[in-house]
């Protein structure tokens, strides 16, 4: 089973308490071990010091030239160690040389049995044995040896007091934790609970530019509402297009089709004379042309930039061949327009040929078909940074009203829907193609137009692809 969040925040708090409580008690623990041994070893030093003293002046009080002659017993040991409060508390014994051992000779009533064992004798300095610390010092400039033990049970107690302690305090703590963990992130919480019922609504009902709670903030979660917020207005202006040109598109294939097939069942009603079979078919075959160039121009328009290429693009090569279609297509119709092309070095950008192609076609085409019999002139030049493509005529112009929609897909004037000598007839399609394809190169596509003063657009692409498309790309 999978813990929640909340759980898992609040275990994760749990054990941080726990380490730095245990962290925090072992310092304790050692520290106030150390400095307990400290003290219980400083005291019994004093204590040896004051004892070694007492008791050699005790001994040469007493007749006789050589240690033969003094006489050491357990009462005098009592008695030099009751004499103060620093040394009432030890435990004492004199061990004298015989025979190559040392051999005991007198020792107070509570010595410690434990402490028999004179292998001990050859430990240095002070130590630990069971519960008593003890020290051997010499006595009569060696000719004894006095061995002092202290109680050192209060090092035992305070451990275990210690344990008792921390056995009781840990559990507690980690509980303490646990709760306050558990309050915490749910307080934390609540804001992303908030958000992802705010998130779930949205994804629910139809309102994607509804404002999502906390994205006015400037915290982790503010940004991520703001960044959720953001990509729901791109998705709704993203459905908004692509509904607006479902209709469009529905609508521009809908006339079309039904004269082509106004056209097919006029021609199969009755026999007709050969001359009138092909007018027939010469004019389905017109509809075909419109109907493939719309869908040419749809499928381009719905390209993926993560499909377009981003190889070299020669655009004077691309601009004379649009000039050399669009002098074909004029002398198709009769329309001989003078189209000329202005482009002194060759000009090379990075992007996706046929995009780039169709939208200098594009361009070029439009302006024929509206301006006819007028000059237009297709310039390529570079600039500090890309590219610059301008296709110019000197016909009749457009207003700033029809000036501000032109771009827009599927939007034709009604001037364009009447004027079309070239025959292959018009979608609005056109300049939104080259318009998308300048969005995808990172460029951009003006256009400028008064009436009486001709028409321009142009189209300036970058020297170097956008990392974004580049990063769609890969």
């Amino acid at each position: 089973m999978k813990l929640t969040l909340r759980a898992r925040l609040a275990l994760w708090a749990a054990l941080a308490t726990g380490v730095a409580v245990l962290l925090v008690a072992a310092g304790l623990y050692f520290s106030v071990n150390d400095l307990l041994r400290r003290a219980q070893e400083d005291r019994l030093q004093g204590s040896v010091t004051a004892l070694q003293t007492r008791l050699e002046d005790a001994l040469r009080r007493q007749p006789g030239a050589d240690l033969l002659g003094y006489t050491i017993t357990p009462d005098l040991l009592e008695r030099v160690a009751d004499q103060d409060a620093s040394t009432r508390n030890v435990e004492v014994r004199v061990l004298v040389p015989q025979r190559g051992q040392w051999v005991v000779v007198a020792t107070t009533a509570r010595f410690p049995e434990n402490l028999n064992d004179l292998r001990d004798l050859r430990r240095p300095g002070i130590f630990v044995s069971g519960s008593h610390l003890t020290l051997f010092r010499p006595l009569l400039r060696g000719q004894a040896l006095m061995q002092v033990a202290s109680d050192a049970r209060v090092l035992g107690d305070a451990e275990r007091a210690f344990t008792r302690a921390l056995s009781a305090l840990l559990p507690l703590a980690l509980l303490l934790s646990l709760l306050i963990g558990w309050i915490v992130a749910g307080r934390l919480l609540r804001p992303v609970r908030t958000l992802e019922n705010a998130a779930r609504q949205v994804g629910e009902g139809s309102d994607l530019r509804r404002a999502l709670p906390g994205s006015d903030e400037s915290d982790e979660l503010g940004r991520l509402a703001h960044t959720l917020q953001s990509s729901y207005a791109r998705l709704a202006d993203a459905r908004d297009r692509e509904q607006a040109f479902l209709r469009a598109a529905a609508h521009d294939l809908r006339s079309p089709l039904a004269a082509l097939t106004a056209r097919v069942e006029g021609s199969l009603a009755r026999d007709r004379n050969p001359d009138r079979y092909r007018a027939d078919l010469r004019e389905i075959g017109t509809d075909i042309t419109r109907l493939s160039t719309l869908a040419n121009h749809l499928l381009l328009l719905a390209r993926d930039p993560g499909a377009m290429q981003h190889a070299p693009v020669p655009l004077r090569d691309l601009a004379a061949d649009a000039v050399d279609r669009a002098r074909e297509l004029g002398e198709q119709t009769g329309d001989l327009a003078d189209v000329d092309l202005v482009a002194p070095t060759p000009v090379t950008v990075p992007g996706d040929r046929v995009l780039l192609g169709q939208a200098i076609w594009n361009l070029t085409v439009n302006a024929v078909k509206h301006a006819p019999g007028a000059t237009v002139t297709v310039t390529v030049e570079p600039t500090g940074t890309g590219a610059r493509v301008t296709v110019q005529d000197d016909g009749p112009g457009v207003d700033a009203a029809t000036l501000a929609r032109l771009g827009e897909a599927f939007y034709r004037p009604d001037a364009s829907r009447t004027a079309d000598p070239t025959g292959t007839g018009g979608h609005g399609l056109g300049l939104a193609l080259a318009r998308r394809a300048a969005d995808l190169h990172g460029g951009t596509l003006s256009l400028d137009s008064a009436p009486g003063q001709g028409f321009r657009a142009t189209l300036t692409l970058p020297g170097t692809p956008p990392a974004n498309l580049l990063r769609s790309a890969r």
